[in-house]
């Protein structure tokens, strides 16, 4: 473990001078401090591990980097770094979220939809081209056969949209469409169903960790209004969901303060 725990008298100690540490604002000396193997930046070993925890309990587990924002080298932790500071539970539940997230985001592996099953399905595209076309998978597992795109049973006929425009779907039973106020929608990158009752448009899927608008649709990942705030938004985000107002891409803001016009000169 890269710590400063190196044999010194006294002295020594006395004299070492104390470093700030960057995320709890911590005089600490050398001892107390840690250091990124990849970027050698420093910190508490508190701060460290319990960044790491909370990076790993909320599922960001496909690149942690180092919590300064303003980092040069954007150091990443790997997996035997994080398997040194953390607890047993929590590494385990890394390496299972990680396989997961991987599986996610790989467009030649998926799992299987049916409920119970989980079992990795390999998907075979017959040209490059056709990674965005729809493909029958079947499981190996369960036998059950479902679309690479929309992750429905297989329609071989209908295409997504028609199927998804059923307002229902059959394979695990919950309505759903992509109109603007609808109540339950599918993540635009996984497909998972996702339920939203009332507060911030702003919407994060807990499956890929897609961020996304939920009347367009639209990509919010490079849009973040928090971009280059790690550390802060880790920090004070159990307030900021408390008081955040309603947030929508600049599109939907756009097209909500037309409609707000409108209602207010027909009321006149």
């Amino acid at each position: 473990m890269a710590t400063y725990s190196g044999s010194k008298n006294t002295v020594e100690l006395a004299i070492d001078p104390l470093i700030t540490c960057k995320l709890c604002l911590t005089e600490c000396s050398l001892q107390e401090m840690y250091e990124i193997r990849d970027c050698r930046c420093l910190y508490c070993e508190a701060c460290v591990k319990q960044y790491l925890s909370v990076m790993i309990q909320e599922g960001n587990v496909l690149s942690i980097t180092c919590p300064d924002a303003q980092c040069k080298k954007q150091g990443k932790f790997d997996a035997p770094e994080i398997e040194q500071l953390v607890s047993r539970s929590t590494f385990e539940r890394y390496s299972r979220l990680r396989f997961q997230k991987e599986v996610d985001v790989d467009p030649n592996r998926m799992f299987c939809p049916q409920a119970g099953c989980e079992t990795v399905c390999y998907v075979f595209y017959p040209s490059p081209e056709d990674k965005l076309k729809p493909i029958s998978v079947e499981c190996p597992q369960c036998g059950f056969e479902f679309c690479s795109v929309c992750k429905n049973k297989w329609h071989a006929i209908q295409s997504c949209d028609e199927v998804m425009s059923r307002g229902k779907a059959e394979d695990i039973g919950i309505p759903y469409s992509n109109i603007e106020d609808a109540q339950i929608k599918r993540c635009p990158v996984c497909h998972v169903p996702i339920e939203r009752n009332d507060g911030c448009a702003q919407m994060m899927c807990k499956r890929c960790k897609h961020v996304f608008c939920w009347y367009c649709l639209a990509s919010l990942d490079v849009v973040g209004i928090f971009a280059g705030f790690g550390v802060l938004l880790l920090i004070a985000s159990p307030f900021l969901l408390m008081a955040a107002p309603c947030i929508l891409c600049c599109k939907c803001k756009l097209c909500k303060c037309c409609e707000d016009e409108e209602g207010e000169s027909l009321s006149s």
